[in-house]
C-alpha cells in the first residue's frame, strides 16, 4: 500500500535548465554509486508545475547508467497528470509522493526548491523521512537556486544525516559571491548572521574573492580558483578537486557550517568562531589536491557555465 504523500504543495516554478549544477555536480560525484547500484532508482521530488527539470535530470543521469529509473513525485495530482506526456516508461515516470518518496526505495533523491517554502523547524523531520526511505548507500540532495540556476546550494545527506554543503555559482555573471546566501538551503537561511558558521564560510568566500580581484584579467574562473586556494590555506576545509573548483562550486564537510544550538535551531550567543573552522587538512594532502589539476588559461575561462 502505497502511504499517504507526507507534505505541502509548493509554487512549482520552474525553468529549462535551472538544475543544472546540481545534476551535473551529482554525475560528477555519485555517478559511480549510480553504476554500482543494483537497482538504478532515483527520485526527483517536487518536480514543479512542469516536467522539464526531470526530464533534463534522467538525460544526464542516463550518460553514466543508461538503465537508470527517474520518477517524479509531485504532492498535487494535477501536476502529476500534466507531467504524464512526458513520461518515457521505465526509464522516466511521474507519480503522487511527498517525503515518504511513494514507498520506494531510491538510490538517489534529488529535492530541490521543495524546503525553501517550509519552516526550519521542519527540515530536521523532512530530512529524517527522506533519508529513511533511502536504498543502502543511497543519498539526498537538498537545496535550493535562483530562477535561471546561475546559484545554487545543496546539502548532501545519507541516513546518518547531513555530509556537506556544495555552494554553486554561473561565474560569468557572478559579482560577489555573497550573493549565494540567498540561496542557502532552509536549514541554514536563517543562519547567515555573525557567529554562525555558515556565516563565517560566506564571508571568507567574498572575501577571498575580493582580494582575487587582480586574476579577473585571467577570467571569472581564475579569481575563483585563486579564491578558494584563499580559503583553504586560511583553514576552511574545502572538499573536492580542482576539477570542481574550476566549475564553480565549493564544497566543505557539514560540521563546519552546522547551525549552532540545541538541534540545530538556536545560534549561539558567543559568536566564537565554530569548531572545525581551523586547519584539519594536512600540507600533504594540499600539495596532493593543487598537483591533481594545477589551474589553466584557456578559451574556457571565458564563459563559465
Amino acid at each position: 500500500m502505497i502511504p499517504r504523500p507526507r507534505g505541502t504543495v509548493t509554487r512549482g516554478t520552474t525553468n529549462p535548465n535551472r538544475l543544472r549544477r546540481v545534476d551535473n555536480w551529482l554525475v560528477a560525484t555519485y555517478g559511480r554509486v549510480l553504476r554500482e547500484a543494483a537497482d538504478p532508482l532515483v527520485v526527483d521530488l517536487g518536480f514543479g508545475a512542469t516536467a522539464v527539470t526531470t526530464v533534463e535530470l534522467r538525460a544526464r543521469l542516463a550518460r553514466v547508467r543508461p538503465d537508470v529509473r527517474v520518477v517524479g513525485l509531485e504532492i498535487d495530482p494535477v501536476r502529476v497528470a500534466r507531467a504524464q506526456p512526458a513520461a518515457d516508461p521505465p526509464g522516466l515516470s511521474f507519480a503522487r509522493g511527498g517525503f515518504e518518496l511513494a514507498a520506494l526505495r531510491p538510490t538517489l533523491v534529488r529535492a530541490m526548491n521543495v524546503l525553501r517554502q517550509y519552516a526550519e523547524s521542519e527540515v530536521p523531520g523532512a530530512w529524517e523521512t527522506m533519508t529513511g526511505a533511502l536504498a543502502p548507500d543511497g543519498i539526498v540532495v537538498e537545496g535550493t537556486c535562483d530562477e535561471l540556476g546561475r546559484l545554487a546550494c545543496w546539502v548532501t545527506l545519507d541516513p546518518t544525516g547531513p555530509r556537506s554543503l556544495t555552494l554553486a555559482a554561473r561565474l560569468s555573471t557572478l559579482d560577489d559571491p555573497a550573493a549565494l546566501a540567498a540561496r542557502l538551503p532552509k536549514a541554514l537561511i536563517h543562519r547567515n548572521v555573525p557567529g554562525e558558521p555558515v556565516h563565517g564560510l560566506i564571508r571568507a568566500l567574498a572575501d577571498g574573492w575580493r582580494d582575487a580581484a587582480p586574476y579577473a584579467a585571467f577570467g571569472a574562473r581564475q579569481r575563483w580558483l585563486a579564491a578558494v586556494r584563499k580559503m583553504r590555506s586560511t583553514g576552511w576545509p574545502v572538499l573536492d578537486r580542482p576539477t570542481r573548483w574550476r566549475l564553480g562550486e565549493l564544497t566543505v564537510p557539514w560540521s563546519v557550517v552546522a547551525a549552532r544550538g540545541p538541534s540545530g535551531l538556536e545560534p549561539s550567543p558567543d559568536g566564537q568562531p565554530a569548531p572545525g573552522q581551523q586547519q584539519y587538512q594536512t600540507g600533504e594532502q594540499r600539495a596532493r589536491t593543487d598537483h591533481d589539476e594545477p589551474a589553466r588559461l584557456g578559451a574556457g575561462d571565458r564563459e563559465c557555465r
